[in-house]
């Protein structure tokens, strides 16, 4: 994979949900004429427009929008392959030589742009519904057990009931024959050397936005989220998938079904995504320390000191 940002200036722009991310970079594109791509990993399913705050046509037509929307729910949407589709979304601002813009919260996503990815190999269909298998048969204790005494590093690393990332590592020893620690030495290269970008995190006061995600689940209940998730456990899917644990998605599929009462689903869903978000500050100063912290109120001040 090579990189060729040096020809083309790149702007990443980062936060907790509700922050105000995307209306940032709408008002960067419209300013520099330049392009928006996705950096968040629930904004790419085709299957979730209300509860993943997708850009909307309005919006997406005022300017060019990248891989929003473009994955169905049914795939597994790895980091490596948004590494891959975002080197090519690169492509055309680079020939304009225009900003690329990148907006989204997920961190991961920001990492491997800046950073690279350890290049572990496809996972054989077959093992992975092994795994799966195995996993709801005798939950997920029983495998973090198991992988403590195949990758001992990878499961001290990660939460005794991280259902996802533990089916993962074991996935990869089962593939390959090696862990996840072995694979992660060498890998792909980052997409944007450093002195190619700028990086801002956008931090909000916390109880102010703790109160924008609650209202805002609120209008997305009043704005079709009910009938999403209804299209979408229609499918029947694979629960382990990322899209079907999509905040908001697990609880209104529980009230769906009849198990909690609506106001209890919207609880749950708002309570997790505030915790998402007290994670996603976590992470990114521990993971990104490169980026600039900013108050919402002070990011057009913030838009200002980028060369254009």
């Amino acid at each position: 994979m090579n990189s060729r940002t040096e020809s083309c200036d790149a702007v990443l722009i980062a936060g907790p949900t509700a922050s105000g991310k995307s209306a940032l970079a709408l008002a960067l594109a419209q300013k520099t004429g330049g392009m928006i791509i996705n950096a968040d990993s629930m904004q790419v399913y085709r299957d979730l427009s209300v509860l993943t705050a997708r850009p909307t046509r309005e919006e997406e037509r005022k300017v060019p929008h990248r891989l929003y929307g473009h994955v169905d729910a049914a795939v597994n949407f790895s980091a490596g392959a948004f590494l891959a589709e975002a080197e090519k979304a690169l492509a055309e601002p680079r020939e304009r030589r225009v900003f690329a813009i990148f907006v989204g919260g997920t961190g991961l996503y920001f990492k491997v742009l800046t950073q690279g990815l350890s290049a572990v190999p496809p996972i054989p269909p077959e093992i992975r519904e092994n795994v799966r298998a195995r996993l709801a048969r005798d939950g997920v204790e029983a495998l973090h057990a198991e992988l403590a005494r195949r990758d001992l590093v990878s499961a001290q690393r990660l939460r005794p009931r991280d259902r996802t990332r533990i089916a993962r590592a074991l996935e990869v020893i089962e593939a390959t024959g090696c862990s996840l620690s072995d694979w992660h030495r060498e890998g792909l290269p980052p997409l944007l050397a450093a002195n190619t970008f700028r990086g801002v995190f956008l931090a909000p006061e916390r109880d102010s936005l703790y109160a924008r995600i609650d209202a805002r689940f609120d209008a997305m209940l009043n704005s079709g989220a009910i009938e999403e998730v209804a299209r979408l456990a229609a499918r029947n899917l694979d629960p382990l998938l990322p899209a079907m644990k999509a905040h908001g998605v697990p609880p209104l599929i529980d009230h769906l079904a009849g198990k909690i009462t609506l106001e209890e689903a919207a609880s749950v869903a708002k309570a997790d995504t505030r915790h998402y978000a007290k994670r996603q500050f976590t992470w990114f100063r521990h993971q990104l320390p490169e980026f600039a912290w900013v108050r919402p109120e002070a990011a057009e001040e913030w838009l200002n000191q980028i060369p254009i």
